[in-house]
């Protein structure tokens, strides 16, 4: 049982392939999505896994005051270490809030829907994290809610090859959604003011079912190939299609702890959740495949209840 709880946002800032390890369809290494709405998911096990693998060769995290590993005693010990014991801390599924989308006017917007701020609203409940305002309506099939007209042709919305009419109705509860995200999930610091601004300014309130299209097919699709070390060109047969999530999306997850179960030491669960918050709030983590070409770049930032 967990004691100590905080909500981990992650802000991508390279393309990002958390993969699913089977394909299906024509993408030969497709991102992992969840499998009731099929939007992108960074499933737990792979987040606890990179922030391990970040921590492992920082000072203080492998070897403590009396020679014992930090890092083991929180996040639990190596399969063939020869010790036997859970880790204090956990990582939860991070799942969907907002999808950057082409459109027209202002060069992109972050788009979201009715269903993915009713989950981010719940999971903060959970988390023990109030404050976030109330989740407008859903749009009716076809149409958009924007609190920014600038982003509008007229009456209408155009997003990549679509085009929406603008309901305004919900366009209050959008704008107070739009502005609390943006001050509370979003990385902090001069560097990430630009897109604080843009997120609360031209974040776009879609249907269900359009976000649900777009998160599945507007994701990076890169094609690669394979070379051959002999000949120094494309092996034959080694083409293959990646698929990244774009860059501006952001993602929740929860970020829980328990008393330290190693034996080795008393922390308990606020000491360890701190101990982490600590090496991780604010930094550049790289998460998922790819790492040597630059991707899996995203920026964490922790909330906690004490925070608002």
């Amino acid at each position: 049982m967990f004691q100590a709880h905080a909500a981990l946002f992650l802000y991508a800032t390279s393309p990002v392939h958390m993969g699913a390890g089977q394909a299906f369809g024509l993408i030969d290494n497709p991102i992992a999505r969840e499998r009731h709405c099929e939007h992108p998911v960074f499933p737990g096990s792979g987040l606890k896994g990179a922030i391990r693998h970040r921590f492992h060769a920082l000072p203080g995290w492998r070897e403590g005051q009396k020679g014992e590993h930090l890092l083991d005693r929180l996040f639990g010990p190596e399969s063939q270490s020869g010790t036997l014991h859970a880790g204090a801390i956990s990582l939860g599924d991070a799942q969907l809030v907002a999808f950057p989308l082409r459109s027209v006017k202002q060069g992109y917007v972050y788009a979201t829907s009715a269903h993915a701020l009713a989950r981010t609203a719940r999971l903060l409940a959970q988390l023990g994290i109030a404050g976030m305002p109330t989740t407008p309506d859903a749009p009716a099939a076809g149409k958009a809610c924007v609190a920014n007209a600038e982003l509008l042709s007229g009456d209408k919305l155009h997003l990549e090859a679509f085009e929406y009419h603008n309901d305004s109705t919900q366009a209050g509860k959008l704008a107070a959604v739009a502005d609390w995200l943006a001050g509370h999930a979003l990385p902090t610091g001069e560097a990430h003011a630009f897109f604080r601004d843009k997120f609360a300014r031209d974040l776009v309130l879609l249907a269900d079912e359009d976000f649900n299209w777009f998160s599945k097919n507007a994701t990076v699709v890169e094609p690669h190939v394979r070379i051959d070390d002999d000949t120094g060109a494309a092996a034959k047969t080694g083409l293959f299609y990646t698929e990244n999530l774009p860059p501006e999306t952001l993602m929740l997850g929860s970020l829980m702890a328990s008393r330290e179960r190693s034996g080795k030491g008393e922390l308990e669960a606020d000491a360890v959740l701190a101990q982490v918050t600590g090496a991780i709030d604010g930094q550049l983590l790289q998460i998922g495949g790819d790492a040597t070409t630059g991707r899996g770049l995203v920026a964490a930032r922790v909330l906690k209840h004490a925070s608002l």
